[in-house]
């Protein structure tokens, strides 16, 4: 499967228009349970004070249920997708007030354009680093994780929320039935009714989603790679019925 950085690049160009309607649609609005969820784990396990990373953040849209729970801190999301991180920004007017979204005060969200594989920060600069829907696009998984685990500080969270494949038998056979007969045709008739982009390319990125999760990494895997990389106290929780799932962990203090 092509995940080269300008195939990756066009694609979400191409949807980033239609981006939320559709992942709202095709989820059936699970996805805002997903990232609740996932927003709670990472709050609630004695992240340390500081700034909080959303790695191929996309839209928003965790950067901003972050936000939301705890505007104290100050949110920065970065994706590979320039029209991403323009949706982003238009949407941060909506969702943070004008007072709160200034840098000198905190507690507000800056997005950026940048390389999950080369991401431009220090090490230990966040007390968490996130990663929604995201990292299955990056060429190199082991990679894009050791970049998030460098720039966390030590004892900081580092979560990944992503598809997954369910283990029961009947569902998994359901799930991929919707995902690879379904989805894509619902997914590029809203494409090819939508304004601007690139119609083809954008069609493609919903034949592109159902090979992305057949070929990821399960939840175990992911885990075992964070745990070479630095981190403990390892967490996994299936969610939907193992649709997806959330693999969260600390980096180690020493």
């Amino acid at each position: 499967m092509d995940k080269s950085p300008q195939k990756i690049q066009r694609m979400f160009d191409s949807i980033a228009p239609r981006y939320d309607f559709l992942n709202h649609f095709l989820s059936f609005g699970m996805d805002y349970y997903w990232r609740s969820f996932a927003v709670r784990q990472v709050l609630n396990t004695g992240t340390p004070d500081g700034d909080i990373l959303d790695v191929c953040c996309g839209t928003g849209d965790l950067t901003f249920a972050l936000y939301k729970r705890c505007p104290a801190r100050r949110y920065y999301g970065i994706d590979f997708s320039e029209a991403m991180i323009v949706q982003a920004k238009r949407k941060t007017v909506r969702y943070i007030p004008a007072s709160d979204n200034i840098v000198s005060d905190g507690g507000a969200a800056s997005f950026a354009t940048g390389d999950a594989l080369h991401l431009p920060f220090e090490e230990n600069r966040f007390a968490a680093v996130t990663n929604a829907f995201g990292l299955r696009n990056v060429s190199d998984t082991q990679g894009g994780l050791a970049e998030m685990v460098r720039v966390c500080k030590a004892g900081g969270t580092v979560a990944i929320l992503d598809f997954s494949m369910p283990a029961m038998p009947v569902l998994r056979q359901l799930y991929r039935f919707y995902f690879t007969a379904v989805l894509p045709r619902i997914g590029e008739r809203f494409v090819r009714n939508s304004a601007g982009g690139n119609t083809q390319i954008g069609a493609a990125a919903y034949r592109y989603l159902p090979e992305s999760v057949s070929a990821f990494d399960s939840p175990q895997r992911i885990a075992e790679r964070m745990r070479q990389l630095g981190a403990d106290d390892i967490r996994i929780r299936p969610l939907t019925f193992g649709i997806a799932a959330l693999v969260w962990g600390k980096k180690r203090t020493a």
